[in-house]
C-alpha cells in the first residue's frame, strides 16, 4: 500500500483500474444528461429533400428574365400544396406552385417567390423582379447530410442533440449504463437529520452532499446510511454494497485514532489496498482499495473535507466510468480577492467563486476555510490550488485553480 501520494499519482493510480461500466440503450426521452456509447450516423439527411423556405410561389428562374416593376412576367398556377404534400403537377415553363414553407420544392421549378413580391389575379401571379435560381430553396443536407457523424461516442446528450436525434428518426439511444455509487458514513456520533439530535451526537450531512452530488452527475447513489465504527458492521455493508455498485465512498474512519477502522474494513471486505493519505489539505486522509473491478474509496469524516476530496478526485473517476471524454476539472487563472494569512507548508485547496469584473476573473474566498467548515461549500464553483510551501497570500495575486460548479452567472454581467 502506497502512502503520502500526491493528488495527481493518486487519481492516476485509480483511473488506470477504471473502465466505463456497460452499454445499453434508452428511449429517447430517457436519454438526456447521458453520455454516448458509440457514434451516431446520420440515417437520413435533413432537410432529406428540396423544400422551400417561406411561403410562396415555386417557378423556374428563366421565366422571370424579362420581368420588372413596369413590366411584370404572368405565370399560371397550377397546383397549391402545404407542407407536407407532395405536388402532383410538374412546373413548366410559364407555369407556378403555391406552396407552404417546408413544402417539398415541385419538379422543374428551381426558385421560390415570397407571396408578398407577387400579385395574385385569379388564377395568374404577376412577378415584378428577376430571379436567380435556387433562391428561397433549402437544399437536401442543408443542415445535416446521410452518413454523417453527427454525434460522436463519450458525447454528453443534451435537448439539442435530443431533438437532432428525434430529427434523423433516432428513437433507442446507445449509451453507457448509469454508474452506481455506493455511499455510506461510519461514525458512533452520526444521526440522520430526520431523526430528533441527541446530545454529543451530530447530523450527519456528508452522506447527503455527496449522494447530492451523484445526482447531479446522472450517476445513480445508493443510499448506504450510518454504519458504526466497528469493523464488523462496516466491512459487512462495504461486502453488500461490492454485490451492486461500482463504487464504495465512505466519509469517517480513515484517519489514525482508535475508531478509524476503514482500512481494516476495507481488508475484512476482501479488498486490497491501495493507497492511504494523499499530500493535500483538506482531506489528507483518503484511503482507497479495490476488490475485482471495484473501487473502495474512504474520505474524511470532516464535511467539508470530503466534499473536496469528492469533487478533486472520486467525480473525475466517476466521469470515466460513465464514458465521459474528459473527466478532468477545467482549470483557471484567476486573481485572488482576498487575503489569506496562513501559509501553505502542505498543498492546500481553497473555496472560492468566480467572479468576473471589467473582464478579469477574480476568485473570492467563500468564507472560512477549517475542514470542517461546510458553510463555505455553498456557492463555492472553483478550488484555488495552493502549491506546498507558500506563503500567505495576499489581494490581488494570481492563483490557478479548478472548476467544481457552475460559473455561468460570472459571465452573464
Amino acid at each position: 500500500m502506497k502512502t503520502g501520494l500526491q493528488l495527481e499519482e493518486a487519481q492516476e493510480l485509480l483511473f488506470d483500474l477504471a473502465a466505463p461500466v456497460g452499454k445499453c440503450t434508452v428511449a429517447l426521452l430517457k436519454s438526456n444528461g447521458r453520455v454516448l456509447s458509440q457514434d451516431i450516423k446520420a440515417p437520413i439527411s435533413i432537410p432529406s429533400f428540396n423544400k422551400s423556405a417561406l411561403d410562396g410561389y415555386a417557378l423556374i428562374a428563366d421565366d422571370t428574365r424579362q420581368a420588372e416593376p413596369s413590366g411584370p412576367v404572368q405565370l399560371k398556377v397550377i397546383e397549391e400544396i402545404r407542407a407536407g404534400l407532395v405536388a402532383e403537377e410538374k412546373v413548366v415553363p410559364g407555369t407556378a406552385i403555391k406552396l407552404m414553407t417546408g413544402a417539398p420544392i415541385p419538379d422543374g421549378a428551381n426558385v421560390v417567390i415570397k407571396y408578398e413580391d407577387v400579385v395574385r389575379n385569379g388564377d395568374y401571379i404577376s412577378v415584378f423582379q428577376t430571379l436567380k435560381a435556387q433562391d428561397n430553396i433549402i437544399k437536401t443536407g442543408e443542415d445535416v447530410v446521410e452518413g454523417e457523424v453527427i454525434a460522436s461516442k463519450s458525447t454528453v446528450i443534451t435537448p439539442p442533440l435530443i431533438a437532432l436525434l428525434a430529427g434523423i428518426g433516432v428513437a433507442q439511444v446507445p449509451v453507457y449504463k448509469k454508474v452506481k455509487i455506493a455511499i455510506m458514513s461510519s461514525g458512533d456520533e452520526l444521526v440522520s437529520p430526520f431523526e430528533e439530535l441527541p446530545t454529543g451526537k451530530i447530523y450527519n450531512s456528508s452522506l447527503y452532499g455527496l449522494l447530492s452530488r451523484c445526482q447531479e452527475l446522472g450517476a445513480q447513489p445508493l443510499d448506504l446510511g450510518i454504519v458504526p465504527d466497528q469493523i464488523e458492521a462496516v466491512s459487512s455493508r462495504m461486502a453488500e454494497a461490492l454485490k451492486k455498485a461500482d463504487i464504495i465512498v465512505s466519509t469517517g474512519g480513515v484517519s489514525v485514532g482508535d475508531y478509524d477502522i476503514i482500512k481494516d474494513a476495507m481488508v475484512e471486505a476482501g479488498a486490497e489496498m491501495l493507497f492511504w493519505k494523499v499530500a493535500m489539505k483538506p482531506g489528507s486522509p483518503i484511503a482507497a482499495a479495490r476488490k475485482g473491478k471495484k473501487l473502495l474509496i474512504g474520505l474524511s469524516g470532516n464535511p467539508a473535507a470530503a466534499m473536496i476530496t469528492f469533487d478533486l478526485i472520486v467525480i473525475p473517476l466517476i466521469k470515466k466510468l460513465m464514458g465521459i471524454r474528459n473527466p478532468w476539472p477545467d482549470q483557471i487563472k484567476g486573481i485572488l480577492a482576498d487575503n489569506f494569512k496562513k501559509s501553505s507548508p502542505q498543498r492546500r485547496f481553497l473555496r472560492a467563486q468566480l467572479e468576473k469584473k471589467d473582464g478579469i476573473d477574480y476568485l473570492k474566498l467563500t468564507g472560512e476555510q477549517g475542514n470542517g467548515v461546510l458553510k463555505s461549500m455553498v456557492g463555492c464553483n472553483v478550488l484555488v490550488d495552493i502549491p506546498a510551501g507558500s506563503g500567505p497570500l495576499v489581494y490581488g495575486q494570481e492563483v490557478t485553480g479548478y472548476i467544481i460548479g457552475n460559473v455561468t452567472d460570472a459571465y452573464r454581467n
